[in-house]
């Protein structure tokens, strides 16, 4: 038996009111069978339908009862015959009863079984609970579900409830729904169970947990915390590489591919260079600094295995935009009572105080760097479910990017939005509201699949059955999560115009990689890099370090002996346009040929938010060496047009680092000189009065 093998039974109603919602059960059943086929081979799934005509169960031969209730498949190993069978489930003829179905799943996995595989035998109920259940010979529908999940709780067996419920029919009795959901409600509170409800086909496809991840800890520590991985992003099946060159009738070939490197030396190149005169090396500044793997390994930063507090802080001084790769989950020592009113007291006190704690966290021995998070409490809000912390690694300073731009609210009113506009954009917003009042939020993380990886693993099924078999479309249910609702739109097309004659919305044409898109790339980037790269003309390609084939039968492949791997060698040719824009775009002073040219391309540099401070020193400085070299006022209009530039620019980027000076020259009426100071000056009393001009009183926008 496989160590992490699973034994699931599919209860599927098929009764006359689920039938505009089985073709999506039958698709989230078949998503289910064929990732286990991919990552849990040794799975056993069983299949029962109710609400059938027919009734096949072994409780109705021995002890009578459990009516319309059929086991379309017995407990075996999964296979692909099995996802042909829900593909193409039958439709019931009478209203399906789902307490039936649950004892009689629940007896099939206790024959199976008995006490062993506990904590591996799962019961997932796929239903709308909106039939009548059958009243029990003796007691309630109450000590029913009690001694249900009393027998469910003893077998270590977990329930999966998911109910369908979307738009509900003029003949649903409400009534009926309420008391099914209490009973449902009643499972949750007495056994391992667990309920959800859908109104969409997707949410129903993100509802049914389709691959079993088993729970493990990447750190257990002295504090008698142990911490698991909350999310964790989801790749493709590693494929592997596949040899035919095997003689079909050995029937040992592997047909595994081995692939060996070679390096060869540029002067020589028929001279293999062995990996003992091989050795790394670092680039600082134009040399290469050659550091070989035990000098990389005493360098190397190897701290203890621990996680300790540094301390608290304000929940508000940590920003969303801060936190880094997958979340984890800290919770106290399972089955240490001390540990757990331990964790409970820390987390509801930093809840009260509003305060986060940082960590420094080494997850195994040897790890080579630290990481830095934050611990957020998540106080439960059930009984059953202790409190807990949530980790999220925090950036370094050199992990932060810095991007400034302006603010909106303190540009000039001209650029500030309409009534009219903000209006329109107010209705669009709320046009597209996810989550409206008395409905399903839509796009839930925990009900919505890839539609990318379930899209591949249902070509990967049709594969098996044809190596023919073409691409299928995406999913209509799938399609939903990538495409805006066309239903929507349509509803709403009175607000998507009123949109648009607000604003001028109007389709961006692709472009080439501009110098402005190179420029902001971070310096020393590997997009930087190889823009660079790419900007330079190739002149020739020779042949480097050669790799060898070999097919599982130990031979060399005869279709690829040699596959060479190019080194590139750059001419000197002229550079072409696209060095010349990037020479240009990395402009770091204000130049005295094109001087407003210069001074845009410095303060649209994001890589460093001092471009913008330096641009305008510069454009100062600029401005007062035209004013002072000028002779007859033959540079006025270059220092005006410099002036104008940086006028603007400062405006853009908010800079006002003049403003209070000319505040208090006007408070203390320092101005130009006027006729009253000086009898040939040509300005008014009043003109030098008002040159710096008032301040205009602020509209506040509402």
């Amino acid at each position: 038996m496989a160590r992490n093998k699973e034994s699931l039974i599919l209860l599927l109603d098929v009764g006359p009111k689920m039938h505009s919602v089985l073709p999506q059960a039958e698709k989230v059943c078949a998503m289910l069978l064929e990732k286990k086929l991919m990552y849990n081979k040794y799975d056993e799934v069983g299949i029962v339908l109710f609400g059938t005509q027919e009734t096949n169960n072994d409780l109705t031969r021995e002890v009578g009862g459990y009516e319309n209730v059929m086991v379309l498949r017995s407990i075996k190993v999964v296979d692909g015959d099995l996802v042909d069978v829900v593909e193409q489930l039958q439709r019931g003829t009478v209203p399906g009863d789902f307490l039936d179905a649950i004892v009689v799943g629940m007896d099939m996995l206790i024959k199976k079984y008995g006490p062993t595989n506990k904590g591996k035998k799962r019961i997932c109920l796929i239903t709308n609970a909106l039939s009548r259940l059958r009243d029990p010979f003796e007691g309630t529908k109450e000590d029913q579900v009690s001694t249900i999940a009393m027998q469910m709780t003893e077998q270590a067996i977990k329930l999966e409830c998911i109910v369908v419920r979307g738009n509900l029919s003029s003949d649903a009795d409400k009534n009926i729904m309420d008391e099914n959901d209490q009973l449902l409600e009643l499972f949750t509170k007495t056994t391992l169970a667990k309920t959800v409800y859908v109104e969409s086909s997707t949410s129903l496809l993100g509802a049914l947990r389709t691959r079993s991840i088993a729970p493990v800890t990447i750190f257990r520590g002295d504090l008698e915390v142990w911490v698991y991985k909350k999310t964790s992003e989801e790749r493709f099946p590693t494929l592997k590489k596949y040899s035919d060159k095997a003689p079909a009738t050995d029937r040992f070939a592997t047909h595994e591919i081995k692939v060996d490197y070679e390096y060869q030396s540029i002067q020589d190149p028929g001279k293999i260079v062995p990996p003992e005169q091989r050795i790394k090396g670092y680039r600082y500044g134009p040399e290469v600094v050659p550091i070989s793997t035990d000098e990389w390994e005493a360098v190397k930063f190897k701290p203890e295995k621990s996680v300790k507090l540094l301390g608290f802080t304000d929940a508000k001084n940590i920003l969303r935009q801060y936190f880094m790769k997958d979340v984890n989950l800290f919770i106290a020592e399972p089955g240490k009572k001390e540990a757990v009113i331990a964790v409970s007291a820390l987390a509801r006190a930093m809840k009260e105080m509003n305060k986060v704690a940082i960590v420094r966290c080494v997850w195994r021995q040897g790890q080579a760097g630290v990481v830095i998070g934050v611990l957020t409490p998540n106080v439960s809000a059930k009984d059953n479910v202790p409190d807990s912390f949530y980790f999220n690694v925090l950036p370094f300073a050199e992990d932060v990017r810095e991007f400034q731009f302006p603010s909106f609210r303190n540009l000039p009113e001209a650029f500030q939005p309409t009534e009219e506009q903000q209006e329109a954009a107010d209705n669009f917003v709320k046009m597209l509201d996810l989550a409206p009042p008395a409905k399903e939020e839509n796009l839930r993380p925990d009900f919505t699949p890839n539609p990318v990886l379930e899209r591949f693993y249902h070509f990967l099924e049709l594969r098996i059955k044809s190596l023919d078999a073409a691409v299928p479309p995406l999913d209509e249910a799938l399609m939903r999560i990538i495409e805006p609702d066309p239903e929507l739109f349509s509803q709403n097309n009175s607000v998507i115009d009123e949109f648009r004659k607000c604003f001028e919305v109007k389709e961006n044409p692709k472009r080439k990689k501009s110098a402005r898109s190179i420029r902001e790339k971070p310096s020393g980037s590997d997009d930087e890099r190889g823009a660079l790269e790419d900007c330079r003309p190739m002149k020739s390609i020779e042949n480097a370090p050669m790799a060898k084939i070999e097919n599982g039968d130990g031979k060399p492949s005869t279709c690829t002996e040699n596959v060479p791997v190019a080194k590139i060698e750059y001419g000197e040719e002229k550079p072409s346009s696209s060095d010349v824009n990037y020479s240009t775009a990395l402009i770091d002073k204000i130049g005295k040929v094109t001087p407003v040219q210069d001074f845009k391309a410095m303060i649209a540099r994001r890589d460093n938010p001092d471009w913008v401070t330096k641009a305008i020193k510069g454009m100062k400085s600029n401005i007062l060496e035209l004013l002072e070299d000028s002779y007859a006022g033959d540079n006025y209009g270059n220092a005006l047009d410099c002036l104008a530039a940086l006028r603007k620019g400062c405006v853009l980027e908010q800079i006002h680092d003049m403003k209070d000076f000319c505040d208090l020259l006007v408070s203390k009426g320092m101005t130009l000189i006027a006729k009253s100071e000086a009898v040939d000056s040509d300005v008014a009393d009043e003109a030098a009065g008002s040159f710096l001009g008032t301040k205009d009183p602020k509209v506040e926008l509402g």
